[in-house]
């Protein structure tokens, strides 16, 4: 297999993917968040890229490979591991990008195919009559990709606990006076909480909020990677560090056993956090690669993404709404309301005549 390195003159300003060149409109356009560019627009953002070339070369590359199956020379990013020749469309994985420290250690297989996904999302146009016909036509929904995408799970067991004050209120009357009792208490509260695979989205091409979103995934299904499973799908290799992702790991876990432990003190009007000591002195990672079908439709200049978990089926993603429909809408409504007014003057007109 031969390969050859490239320079990237530019990357999406959005999601840091690359960008081609579309002849026909003169623009370069993002394959992944579907997001078109000017000249101009490459031109503001090409400071923020040279600064962060020093941090990681390989990011900023091209890799050519070779197509086993017609020959064709396939160009992605450092960060695909796994693809489709553009040409006989057949899938391309490349193993030398899972190899080392990039070798996940467990995945979890898709449990839903690309045609449950375009079903999903044919039904979230159904219940959104607002919904533009054109966003949900099926040039889009053909657009659906289902892609493996690098985590960061993050496993432990807790030491400490936290410190509240706890507020008891007591109010009573007595003649023509009303009387109010407040007592303060300061409660500590420690418990060693077993937290396993939390999860942290390890690209950066891929929005944090919305990966959060669709959780959660099953790990009781997770099952140790294997190649075989990449096949039909896109594949991404980790571009963030576990030392990164752990930091965020370690103040989600904080937040949900802070939580599990302030409902555990009932019976008090209001209890407040004031400090804690909680700590992870035992914290083990995995590099998993988890099932996610993504749509990106642009529609009017914006970007609305669509995310599917892969194994759950579970569905987010915002929507534009039709101003047509939506004025349609509007006056349907009001002739509904005229209609039924009018019917009830004329009826009570009619019997008071």
């Amino acid at each position: 297999m031969t390969k050859s390195s490239v320079a990237v003159d530019h990357k999406c300003p959005s999601c840091n993917a690359p960008l081609k060149f579309n002849p026909k409109s003169q623009k370069w356009k993002c394959d992944y968040c579907g997001q078109q560019f000017e000249l101009k627009d490459l031109k503001n953002n090409q400071e923020k890229y040279k600064k962060n070339e020093s941090k990681s070369e390989e990011n900023n590359k091209y890799d050519l490979y070779r197509c086993p199956d017609c020959g064709a020379e396939i160009i992605t990013d450092t960060n695909t591991t796994a693809t489709f020749c553009v040409y006989c469309k057949n899938p391309a994985i490349i193993k030398s990008r899972l190899e080392g420290k990039f070798e996940p250690e467990v995945m979890i297989p898709f449990n839903k195919t690309i045609d449950d996904a375009k079903e999903a999302f044919k039904k979230v146009g159904k219940k959104h009559p607002l919904m533009p016909k054109s966003f949900s036509s099926e040039k889009n929904i053909s657009e659906i990709r289902g892609i493996y995408i690098p985590f960061w799970l993050f496993s432990c067991i807790s030491n400490g606990g936290i410190t509240v004050k706890a507020t008891d209120i007591k109010v009573w009357h007595s003649g023509n006076y009303r009387y109010t009792k407040t007592d303060d208490y300061e409660i500590i509260k420690e418990a060693n909480c077993k937290i396993d695979r939390v999860p942290n989205d390890g690209s950066l091409k891929f929005d944090d909020a919305t990966m959060n979103s669709i959780e959660p995934f099953d790990y009781s299904k997770a099952v140790p990677f294997n190649y075989s499973y990449l096949s039909g799908f896109l594949a991404e290799k980790y571009d963030v560090e576990s030392s990164d992702a752990q930091a965020i790991a370690v103040e989600r876990m904080k937040n949900t056993i802070q939580e599990k432990l302030k409902n555990k003190i009932t019976g008090y009007d209001s209890v407040i956090i004031t400090s804690d000591n909680i700590t992870f002195p035992e914290l083990k990672k995995e590099y998993a690669l988890l099932p996610v079908y993504l749509l990106n439709i642009k529609y009017k200049d914006k970007t609305y993404t669509f995310a599917m978990n892969g194994q759950s089926g579970k569905l987010i993603g915002n929507m534009p709404v039709s101003v047509s429909k939506a004025i349609i809408a509007f006056l349907s409504i009001g002739l509904i309301v005229f209609t039924i007014s009018y019917a009830i003057f004329y009826f009570f007109i009619r019997s008071n005549v």
